[in-house]
């Protein structure tokens, strides 16, 4: 009799381990997602923080006329009233046929 109550224990425990491991709602499979999904996270923020911090770089940068000026004029072909503006292209150094 004693065996048969040990190899009950054995094989509750067995069927414990395994519900919590792979079938619970709290399984060892969904921390493990869990956790990689929240260093993805955890990247993202670091780059978006980059992109932040740069963004708020541009924009001290733009606070004078005359840099928001020129970034008007080089990004986005702005010129004055009395201005004509020649923009220059260089050829490839491939030859075309």
């Amino acid at each position: 009799m004693g065996k048969i109550y040990r190899y009950l224990y054995i094989l509750i425990f067995l069927f414990f381990l395994i519900w919590m491991i792979f079938l619970d709602t709290h399984s060892l499979k969904i921390h493990n997602e869990l956790d990689q999904e929240i260093d993805k996270l955890e990247t993202q923020k670091k780059e978006l923080i980059f992109l932040i911090q740069k963004d708020e770089r541009s924009i001290q940068q733009l606070k004078s006329k005359d840099s928001l000026e020129q970034f008007a004029r080089e990004n986005y072909g702005h010129k004055k009233q009395d201005e004509t503006i020649f923009y220059i292209e260089f050829e490839d150094s491939l030859t075309t046929k």
